[in-house]
């Protein structure tokens, strides 16, 4: 399994901030309308518009217009996709960046 690091950066950064990581866990239970987003916290419009763009662009997140409003659900492929990256990178691995760019000078 080869990844590049580069390309879960945008999650990472997005999933870096509370409020994303609770919208996250809200649309773990189904499509929600940014209404029924917004409800949930003491935030304005358009701070919830700012960090839902940020979700979506970061790929963790689909939203659909629906009339004046946004439906959001998760992106499933691409949330267990950083779960296995998590998982691919957290454990031993014959092609480790560590066993490939040692320091010969280091005695590890």
């Amino acid at each position: 399994m080869k990844h590049s690091h580069a390309e879960y950066v945008p999650a990472f950064k997005a999933l870096s901030d509370e409020t994303r990581l609770k919208i996250i866990d809200m649309l773990s239970c189904g499509e929600l309308c940014a209404c029924e987003i917004l409800e949930n916290f003491s935030i304005s419009q358009s701070t919830l518009s700012y960090h839902m763009k940020t979700l979506v662009d970061s790929g963790l997140v689909n939203g659909v217009r629906d009339g004046a409003w946004m439906r959001y659900t998760l992106n499933k492929e691409k949330t267990e996709a950083v779960i296995a990256f998590i998982t691919h990178i957290s454990n031993e691995k014959e092609d480790c960046i560590c066993k490939n760019n040692r320091n010969k000078n280091c005695n590890i």
